[in-house]
């Protein structure tokens, strides 16, 4: 499916090349952090790795509070997709852990609204200047999700992170999915990849996990429970790859796909600031097909 729909969008860029000059742009989204990051800086690949690793074309780092509430930091995310996905410019979105709930807010929420036209040249505030047009919404290929917590995570319910952070309470599952509408992607679709080398909370984690996340959230279940790969026993039910519900009937997300279930239980939550864990196998798809 993904390069069917590539296909389609270099063809329809090559239609209008004559009328503007496209660039398409990588935007890397994290996850929970302790701030470490800078907050407007496109540059800035602490979270992930060495910044000359290959990751996407023109990659840009969209650096946002990982402490703080999705609702509050949201408008980091939206100033990046308004510098490079607007006008002529289109982007590919790779997101990790709770950077999936942030590219889910924007589109849900804002994803119909309409969106002055950028020059992508940020500022030092990450603000790009603009350029008198406006849109609707953005021009999004799709969303890469490395172990997307969408869903919530057991650990926020169970105070198992530290509770003194905003974002944790936006982490309780119950919350993390009632605070927008998952199944309005605006048509884009959202590519899940599922770790399972989780040891540490198997107990407080259901089913299938990373150490941070469970299946039900990494995969776009849009039920909670215990899922896991084919044959494991004392599972809710298995967490089928594609687009297909889970084995007890549990249906995915609208324009959610699972591109890797982890049956060989080799990838585990953390980047390590190395593009390690579950954030390697999306990196290798955006060098693949993110051109």
């Amino acid at each position: 499916m993904k390069n069917m729909i590539s296909a389609a969008i270099i063809a329809a860029t090559a239609l209008v090349g004559a009328e503007a000059s496209a660039t398409n742009y990588s935007l890397w989204i994290h996850g929970r952090n302790g701030n470490t990051t800078q907050p407007g800086n496109y540059a800035n690949f602490s979270y992930w790795g060495p910044s000359t690793t290959a990751a996407g074309i023109n990659k840009k780092a969209v650096n946002w509070n990982g402490t703080q509430r999705i609702s509050v930091e949201n408008y980091r995310v939206r100033d990046a997709l308004d510098c490079f996905c607007t006008g002529a410019n289109w982007c590919y979105i790779a997101a990790h852990s709770a950077g999936n709930l942030q590219i889910g807010y924007a589109l849900s929420l804002y994803g119909g609204s309409t969106r002055s036209v950028r020059n992508a040249v940020p500022n030092s505030s990450g603000v790009c200047g603009t350029t008198g047009a406006t849109q609707v919404g953005w021009n999004i290929k799709w969303v890469d999700v490395a172990s997307g917590a969408g869903g919530g995570s057991e650990l926020a319910n169970m105070g198992d992170w530290a509770t003194s952070e905003p974002l944790t309470s936006d982490l309780v599952t119950s919350t993390a999915r009632a605070m927008y509408n998952h199944n309005t992607t605006r048509s884009k679709w959202f590519y899940m990849f599922a770790g399972a080398k989780g040891t540490l909370y198997s107990g407080t984690l259901p089913g299938q996990d990373d150490e941070a996340v469970a299946y039900h959230s990494t995969g776009g279940v849009s039920g909670t429970g215990g899922f896991c790969n084919p044959g494991n026993l004392f599972c809710d039910g298995t967490l089928n790859t594609g687009t297909a519900a889970t084995s007890n009937g549990k249906a995915l997300w609208s324009y959610h796909s699972v591109s890797l279930r982890d049956d060989g239980e080799s990838y585990d939550h953390y980047a390590a600031g190395n593009w390690a864990g579950i954030v390697g196998p999306v990196r290798n798809d955006m060098v693949t097909y993110a051109k």
